[in-house]
């Protein structure tokens, strides 16, 4: 590795859900320069969201070739990867090119599917082996389905040609120009066919969901050498992958058993660090791989929020309501509460601890004297009031939450990080790079590159603390509100 330690810049491509970014840190954790374009949304039928693979590959190598570009890649010791997750992308191994629309994680197509095996029996085993439940959230129904629906993925499965990975092994393939078929395990961990507790594709899942083996990427650890990419004009490794929430733990250093990180972007996703054994969940959570690195596992308890800065973007350009994003936070500053507004987003179903696929958002107490303003300020306490759910769900499995951590795009917002406070009741800290997820993946790349001994070694060095709110108010009455509101969108 002494051949990186000249260069002073990680480059990390964050392939996320609605854009796609690179961007170059410094030893220090710094920002020096970034690339962000938006990646089209596909929704084909009602419950279907689809990404063009094609896309997110094209879009990847600009973002990266103009960070490139603007720093000098003499200057890049290595790259990091992170991404959406769950996401389903099938290709063909001769060709390089996609042979279907890759299946976001939002998609709820297979919802019949996974409520059928549920009625079969099988969630135990499921969740025995993954951490996970039976939901079309995951990737193996997606990848079952698409193999019976699809003639050219069967055909291609059944000619050897099929590669299937989840978003960070379809861009490993193109970025090693198809030497690497590889999948980092925090991603694996998430497809619903890895046993949690070997890091290894399990045999009696694979049959379950009718998903072919020889189509899988090999499951490896998060840090070290893994592909070399000559994309950007010189071989420059990939020396550190994971999937984006696993890297926003790492990035918030939630690296000892109990530390517990919120990252709010397109949907919001609530870890809590358990330590070196899988945990159990009794209350709907999910368990998870922290990381993997040198072959040995670390592991959280995962709380999965399908819609967050979604909400925000479905009342920007499905209801016209705002220009902005950056508008929400005078919006809710404008109006004292939200003139008795609630608003249940569950524009994609509902995530733990609830697992309602079917659930469809839900707006209560309009009244003629509402305004846009009480409807964006329902739609940000909405984000308070799911986490809440889960740190509810966190404290019922024996988690001692004591404070929040928060990062992600929509955390920018002071108002939001305040009622998030106010809303669980407990202190909430921002740190000054809210960019967590890729600054993850900064730290595991320094890590496998070289730069770095361990985890904590990097936190030190790149991770530095930003604002504090601390919670004031009752939380009770609207607490109850809400409750009331969810249990009107669970019994539709």
């Amino acid at each position: 590795m002494e051949r990186f330690m000249n260069a002073d810049l990680i480059l990390v491509l964050d392939a996320g859900t609605t854009s796609t970014r690179a961007i170059a840190f410094s030893r220090a954790g710094e920002i020096v320069a970034s690339a962000q374009t938006p990646l089209t949304q596909h929704y084909p039928a009602p419950g279907h969201v689809e990404h063009d693979a094609a896309e997110i590959w094209r879009l990847s190598a600009r973002c990266l070739e103009e960070v490139a570009e603007t720093v000098g890649v003499e200057r890049i010791a290595a790259l990091g990867l992170t991404n959406q997750r769950e996401t389903l992308v099938l290709w063909d191994k001769q060709t390089g090119e996609p042979i279907a629309p890759a299946l976001v994680w939002q998609d709820r197509r297979t919802a019949p599917r996974c409520e059928a095996l549920k009625a079969a029996g099988h969630e135990a085993m499921v969740q025995a082996k993954t951490g996970l439940l039976l939901d079309p959230y995951f990737t193996a129904s997606k990848l079952g389905w698409a193999l019976e629906t699809w003639p050219d993925v069967a055909r291609a499965a059944k000619a050897g040609r099929l590669a299937a990975g989840t978003v960070d092994s379809w861009l490993i393939w193109k970025l090693s120009d198809g030497a690497r078929h590889i999948t980092d395990a925090t991603n694996a961990s998430r497809t619903a066919l890895m046993d949690l507790a070997t890091a290894r594709w399990d045999a009696e899942l694979l049959a379950l969901f009718g998903v072919p083996a020889e189509c899988l990427p090999e499951i490896t650890d998060c840090a070290g050498p893994l592909a070399i990419t000559t994309l950007l004009g010189r071989p420059l490794a990939i020396t550190g992958s994971a999937g984006d929430q696993q890297a926003a733990s790492i990035g918030q250093a939630c690296l000892n058993a109990g530390d517990i990180k919120a990252t709010y972007g397109t949907g919001a996703f609530v870890l809590a660090h358990a330590g070196a054994a899988p945990p159990q969940s009794d209350h709907r959570l999910l368990a998870t791989l922290a990381w993997r690195l040198g072959g040995e596992n670390a592991y959280a308890l995962e709380g999965s929020i399908f819609v967050a800065g979604a909400a925000i973007q479905w009342l920007r350009d499905g209801l016209g309501l705002i220009g902005s994003a950056q508008e929400t936070e005078a919006l809710a500053r404008s109006v004292t509460d939200t003139g008795g507004v609630q608003f249940v987003p569950a524009l994609a179903g509902l995530g733990a601890p609830h697992w309602a696929p079917e659930a469809r958002g839900i707006i209560t107490g309009l009244t003629a004297g509402t305004t846009k303003a009480h409807l964006v300020r329902a739609t940000l306490e909405a984000m308070g009031q799911q986490t809440a759910d889960l740190i509810e769900a966190l404290r019922a499995d024996g988690v001692p939450v004591q404070a929040l951590k928060v990062d992600g795009g929509m955390v920018g917002n002071d108002w939001l990080c305040q009622d998030i406070a106010d809303s669980l009741g407990l202190p909430v800290s921002r740190p000054r790079v809210i960019e967590t997820t890729a600054l993850g993946a900064a730290m595991l790349a320094g890590l496998g590159c070289g730069w770095f001994k361990s985890l904590a070694e990097a936190a030190a060095a790149m991770v530095h603390a930003g604002r504090s709110f601390t919670p004031q108010g009752n939380p009770a009455p609207r607490r109850k509100a809400w409750q009331q509101a969810l249990r009107q969108t669970l019994a539709r």
